[in-house]
């Protein structure tokens, strides 16, 4: 039995198993892109974990960002360049290598902005951030591919998530300007983790089911911020237990 997708032939018979029910594109294709956004995840998550390493163990370098005024003015660039970069990155997504060096900045800075926030927090409150956010995202993982091929479909989250994060932005504009203590700063890491373990199954399951195999760039940008965010969300839960 031989199907055509994107104008080339595969044999369904000959081990390439869908990913889920009526997949009508070639399996071995779709696990081909699966496993490059994994592997451009991986180089990004272990270039967060080297730079956010140096800052937390070289003191001089949080000191020279949180007590200088060009340290302050280079933070607040760090924290905003990300979002900028996203900009040129939206055009430049297909452009080789424009868009794995747009890529690399934006892992970099979100990475020393990580990497600053940690050298304020206690090594056990990081660690136990570190196992939990592996464990969770390896969890979800596995279920969402297990429920693809079920024939579970997780699409209609987006619009419940998306609602989901504006809340929850706005919860912690109001955080900012009216402090509501300790119990506050828990809820809303809580509500944080949820939401962004949410955003794991539905990135995922937009992984192995819609996104285009020129849309590598956009899809590991998608599963980074997921794992980042609550990694960032389960250590402000700790944190403000601990303290």
């Amino acid at each position: 039995m031989w199907n055509q997708p994107y104008g080339g032939k595969y044999d369904v018979e000959s081990g390439g198993r869908p990913l889920y029910p009526m997949m009508l594109e070639s399996p071995e294709l779709r696990w081909s892109f699966i496993r490059k956004i994994y592997t451009i995840v991986a180089i990004q998550l272990l270039c967060t974990i080297a730079v956010g390493a140096v800052v937390v163990t070289i003191h001089p370098i949080s000191l020279f960002f949180t007590t200088t005024g060009a340290g302050l003015a280079l933070y607040i660039i760090l924290i905003i360049t990300p979002f900028i970069v996203l900009c040129p990155l939206y055009y430049y997504y297909q452009r080789h290598p424009w868009n794995y060096l747009l890529l690399g900045i934006f892992t970099l800075s979100l990475a020393f902005s990580v990497g600053l926030t940690c050298a304020f927090t206690s090594g056990k409150v990081i660690l136990e951030s570190v196992i939990l956010t592996a464990a969770v995202v390896i969890s979800l993982t596995l279920y969402t591919f297990w429920a693809a091929k079920r024939g579970h479909d997780f699409n209609f989250l987006g619009p419940f998530l998306f609602g989901a994060l504006m809340v929850l932005m706005l919860f912690a504009i109001i955080q900012i300007f009216f402090p509501l203590g300790r119990i506050s700063v828990m809820i809303y890491g809580c509500l944080a983790s949820i939401i962004f373990c949410g955003y794991i199954v539905y990135d995922t399951d937009n992984l192995i089911k819609r996104y285009t195999y020129d849309q590598y760039i956009w899809a590991a940008v998608a599963l980074y911020l997921d794992v980042i965010n609550l990694f960032l969300s389960l250590m402000t839960v700790f944190r403000a237990a601990d303290s």
